[in-house]
């Protein structure tokens, strides 16, 4: 199982995803969001192959094209999120925080 916590920033909608995978690499997704998108986004998005997911470019991903779908913002890390979510979950990946430090000079 994997677990991925996100404050997304200055929205405030915090997300959490939940990845469980079987035998077959197919990983069920829970998905709660403060986000009315993202939500929405988590209707669509119940499981999905590993295999299949990781294997595509990132526009083909089932996540990013139902968050474009579900119009969320440009910026909004939660595709991302979801991807290493199914990765970690489905053992293609080891679990490891990502970080993003946004300054205005």
């Amino acid at each position: 199982m994997a677990v991925v916590e996100v404050s997304p920033g200055v929205c405030g909608f915090c997300t959490r995803i939940v990845g469980t995978a079987d035998d077959m690499y197919n990983v069920k997704l829970e998905i709660t969001s403060d986000c009315q998108h993202i939500r929405q986004l988590a209707e669509q998005l119940q499981e999905v192959s590993a295999f299949q997911e990781l294997r595509l470019p990132i526009n083909e991903t089932t996540p990013y094209k139902l968050a474009a779908a579900c119009k969320t913002h440009a910026a909004c890390p939660i595709p991302s999120a979801i991807i290493k979510a199914i990765e970690v979950a489905a053992g293609m990946a080891l679990p490891a925080d990502v970080h993003m430090t946004i300054t205005r000079d």
